[in-house]
């Protein structure tokens, strides 16, 4: 799972990044479950994450579990964005973002949001 759940730098900073690309849906709980624990192991608001859903499987379940984890990970992350929700419905986004009651920036290319989750 290191491969796809670590930190990365961006001009001097750390960023964690879930790589979800073209996981499939049973991939997609294994990742969302090792995400929650990895999250929850960090002080409160102390992490920014960066998430690549290109190509990614959310069908019912996963879009469950990605609320859940959304909502449980919220003391500790400060700024989330996403990339590749191209194939994620908008009324589901909206959904992921009340129910966690986060703010989920979304991102064209991984640099644009990597500039983005480092700003101050």
């Amino acid at each position: 799972m290191d491969d796809r759940i670590h930190f990365v730098e961006h001009k001097g900073k750390r960023i964690l990044e879930f790589d979800f690309s073209h996981a499939d849906a049973r991939k997609m709980q294994l990742l969302l479950e090792y995400v929650r624990i990895v999250v929850a192991k960090h002080a409160h608001e102390s992490v920014v994450t960066l998430a690549d859903f290109a190509g990614a499987e959310v069908d019912h379940a996963v879009a469950m579990k990605i609320k859940e984890v959304l909502t449980l990970d919220r003391p500790f992350v400060k700024k989330t964005a996403w990339i590749g929700t191209e194939g994620i419905p908008h009324a589901l986004m909206e959904n992921f973002q009340n129910f966690s009651q986060r703010t989920i920036a979304t991102f064209k290319t991984r640099e644009e949001a990597m500039d983005w989750l480092i700003e101050d």
